[in-house]
């Protein structure tokens, strides 16, 4: 552990890259999948065909995915946040459609007499009772970019991943060892984070129903 005590400044710079290289991805990930779940939701023949463009594009093995878009948009940060992209959607598209048809019909009808129009039952209804099954999602989704953020430093995009290739490089058995360490506890307080938020909104809708 004594290259982790010298080195902690670089370990810190590691761990801010790799988290913004996820958040940046999540923001992006959510601000394409929200609205194709919730049409996903309403239209079958949609979801199919999302379902099937997303699932084809999370199936493309990493490595894959950084050597199709280095001669596009180069190396580093831009690559990697499209990639980070393209493993969310399935889960956050197939999450929120899922929540969304969760819901009873009997709600739905209550809102729609109390004169609630299509928007305003989304935004007030659906999208709340919807809300655990979409943190599950972004569980999932956190986990899962966490991880790719990793491999993105192939390609110059930083990250902890940049520690663990420097240690095989080196043929430094600490620095993989502190590097995997960091990402694996990175991933476990992300995803243990959002379990606690997922719990207390299915206890709340649990004690309000």
């Amino acid at each position: 552990m004594s290259w982790a005590i010298e080195n902690w400044d670089r370990l810190l710079i590691a761990l801010w890259e790799h988290v913004r290289l996820v958040g940046a991805g999540l923001a992006i990930s959510l601000f394409i999948g929200l609205p194709l779940g919730v049409l996903s939701a309403r239209k079958p023949r949609f979801y199919l065909a999302v379902l099937l463009v997303s699932g084809a594009l999370y199936t493309v093995p990493a490595l894959a995915v950084f050597a199709l878009l280095i001669p596009v948009l180069g190396l580093g940060f831009g690559p990697a946040v499209v990639a980070l992209v393209m493993y969310a959607l399935l889960i956050i598209i197939r999450n929120v459609a899922t929540g969304l048809r969760e819901i009873s019909p009997d709600i739905l009808d209550a809102a729609d007499g109390m004169g609630f129009g299509r928007w305003r039952r989304l935004f007030a209804v659906e999208l709340p009772l919807a809300l655990p099954v979409i943190i599950a999602g972004i569980r999932i989704t956190v986990v899962t970019q966490v991880s790719v953020a990793t491999v993105a430093a192939f390609i110059n995009a930083g990250g902890l991943g940049d520690i663990i290739f420097q240690g095989i490089t080196q043929d430094f058995g600490e620095k993989v060892v502190i590097g995997a360490l960091a990402t694996s506890a990175l991933a476990i307080a992300c995803d243990e984070s959002l379990r606690r938020v997922e719990v207390a909104l299915r206890a709340a809708q649990a004690e309000s129903a």
